[in-house]
């Protein structure tokens, strides 16, 4: 930490929440001034762990609370999928071409139609030039910071992945060139999974460990399940895979639990070592941060659903070199 700032408060997914952000950094202490409308805290500094866009009804507002505090230095932030996602999505390739990285003209494909869906309320909220200069600020937004005593990133914090981008783009804010937005949106390439891993977690391969499909929330059939990367001590497949539990099969019906199938013996580079904290966002928790005692003393999620009948949370760090639940401030305003 600099001299000025003494801690920093790493604050979860907020997704268009406008008012929610507002009340919790009122909460957590951050005012504004008179000659500004920033909000800014005597001596912390707020970090965002992305998707600031999507879903809520206030996403403009969102933009122009959380841009106006970092552009003022009274926060960082991480990029989220939903960021990435909305700049593919922006993105027409081949130009000229009617085609985009993110396909959404296709009524035919499910993740079209998905796609679609998923982003409509960001179209529909931010419009004109409010939605160019947001997508330009986008694009230079870092995949993940490493602050020396704690670590910030979207959804997995993974040495190699984070390897590959520096070598591939020499950059941990990598979009403002095309070609690498590009190559991110490229299954083929090796910056592909690296961007997914980073932004959307790894996953673990159900079909190949003699599982069957499940219909995601969405009825899009699925063979992977997300890694439960956090968990140090995972052995079997029940332990790495994270299963929701409104899944069914395919055929109909509540997906079954998952065997104990020892998994030991696989490439487990996933894994979060023990070390230096890391926040993260994305993975949707419910009810109370005490949950952590399932994680570990080293990974702490701070989203905890704030558009979906959640609250929106942060967490106070102040120098500490395991987590600790009591320091999960929830939005109570």
């Amino acid at each position: 930490m600099t001299d000025s700032v003494q801690g920093y408060d790493i604050i979860g997914d907020v997704h268009g929440c406008a008012a929610q952000l507002e009340a919790l950094l009122a909460d957590l202490s951050y005012e504004t001034a008179s000659s500004t409308s920033e909000y800014r805290h005597q001596d912390r500094q707020a970090i965002f762990v992305g998707d600031l866009i999507d879903r809520g009804d206030e996403q403009l507002e969102v933009l122009r609370i959380v841009k106006g505090m970092v552009d003022a230095g009274s926060a960082q932030i991480v990029m989220g999928n939903h960021e990435f996602n909305a700049l593919a999505y922006d993105t027409e390739w081949p130009v000229g071409s009617g085609k985009y990285l993110r396909a959404h003209d296709d009524p035919d494909s499910p993740w079209s139609v998905k796609n679609a869906k998923q982003h409509a309320a960001f179209l529909e909220q931010v419009t004109g030039t409010d939605r160019r200069r947001y997508l330009e600020w986008f694009k230079t937004i870092p995949l993940w910071l490493d602050l020396g005593d704690l670590r910030v990133v979207h959804a997995c914090w993974h040495q190699d992945s984070i390897d590959i981008v520096e070598t591939q783009c020499g950059s941990r804010t990598p979009f403002a060139e095309i070609d690498h937005l590009v190559a991110a949106s490229d299954e083929g390439h090796p910056l592909y999974l690296a961007i997914e891993t980073l932004l959307k977690g790894p996953e673990v391969s159900l079909v190949n460990h003699g599982q069957r499909k499940y219909l995601d929330k969405d009825g899009i059939p699925r063979g992977n399940a997300r890694m439960r990367w956090w968990n140090s001590d995972a052995v079997t497949l029940r332990d790495f895979a994270e299963m929701g539990g409104n899944f069914t099969t395919e055929a109909g019906g509540p997906y079954p639990p998952l065997p104990d199938l020892d998994l030991s013996g696989n490439d487990l580079s996933y894994v979060y070592p023990p070390g230096v904290p890391v926040f993260y966002g994305h993975y949707w928790r419910q009810g109370s941060p005490e949950h952590l005692q399932d994680w570990t003393d080293y990974t702490a999620c701070v989203d905890f659903s704030a558009v979906k009948g959640g609250t929106l949370m942060a967490y106070r760090w102040s120098g500490e070199t395991r987590i600790n639940p009591d320091h999960y401030v929830p939005l109570v305003s």
